[in-house]
């Protein structure tokens, strides 16, 4: 519907050139911004380009490959930050298989702030995976910058990724109906936590069955259950809640699992909800 015209990228590529971007960002590793789904509010939008930078400089590319409409996503993406004034932003597009080049991968490494939109997070893992359009997201990480994402762009977050399906039971549903082994199907996300999974649109789509056979299934991670129009922001080990409604999340301290005929079982899980301005820890 909408297109991301050539003049961006272009722009993007001179802006990184001839301002050297790299130079703008701190050593320290960066933050997250996780969000739940759902619509964003005012002081969300305004949170992200405070955390990020930029509200001082900059700038921010959109990555709306999980949207079987990226234009569209792109521009409802951006209009949230334009709206409040922020003209630096930028989308950027990349097809499945393509090999982009140096300077378009600078213009998400050179990024104050990575924002990944909603949509199917496999579809994106699919563009992504093994290319440099990824190597680049972890490189703007490390250099300070803000790696964001809502929904799918959530999702995509964790090393161990939910896809959504049900391997015992295909036919869609927003939810789990049961708790059962060997039925979550997971694939390889970006990694940006590698010890804890993220569940999206949780409380407002009772994703609990779902978390609690990931929890069961992998023991050594924390399950976080994000609502919508809720976020995490991490940084420096730590998670603050932001937003409007909850986040749960789940742990098995035992490493319990029992399993008869299917169904699955644990002894000592513990289960923490926190609410916004809360903080807790992500190692």
């Amino acid at each position: 519907m909408f297109k991301i015209s050539n003049f961006i990228t272009a722009f993007l590529i001179v802006f990184c050139t001839v301002n050297s971007c790299s130079a703008q960002q701190n050593i320290d590793k960066g933050s997250l911004f996780i969000i739940g789904g759902g619509s964003r509010s005012v002081d969300m939008v305004m949170r992200i380009a405070t955390e990020s930078g930029i509200d001082k400089g900059g700038y921010a590319v959109i990555l709306p490959m999980s949207s079987e409409e990226p234009d569209t996503s792109v521009f409802y993406a951006k209009k949230q930050f334009t709206e409040l004034g922020y003209k630096n932003v930028y989308g950027l597009q990349f097809e499945k298989g393509e090999k982009p080049n140096q300077a378009k991968t600078d213009s998400i490494r050179n990024a104050r702030l990575v924002y990944i939109s909603g949509g199917d997070q496999s579809r994106f893992m699919d563009v992504v995976t093994g290319t440099d359009i990824e190597k680049a997201i972890h490189d703007a990480y490390a250099n300070g910058s803000m790696v964001a994402g809502t929904s799918a762009g959530a999702a995509v977050m964790s090393k161990v990724m939910i896809t959504g399906n049900e391997l015992k039971h295909p036919d869609y549903s927003s939810t789990f109906r049961n708790i059962e082994a060997d039925n979550i199907e997971t694939a390889t996300g970006l990694g940006m936590l590698t010890t804890a999974i993220i569940d999206q649109h949780f409380v407002k789509r009772s994703r609990h069955n779902r978390l609690l056979s990931a929890v069961i299934e992998y023991p050594d991670m924390l399950s976080i259950g994000i609502d919508e129009s809720t976020a995490i922001l991490v940084k420096n080990g730590m998670a603050e809640v932001v937003g409007e409604s909850q986040v749960l999340v789940f742990s098995n301290p035992k490493k319990s699992k029992v399993e008869k005929n299917g169904r699955l079982g644990a002894r000592g899980l513990q289960l923490d909800i926190y609410l916004p301005g809360d903080t807790f820890e992500i190692k």
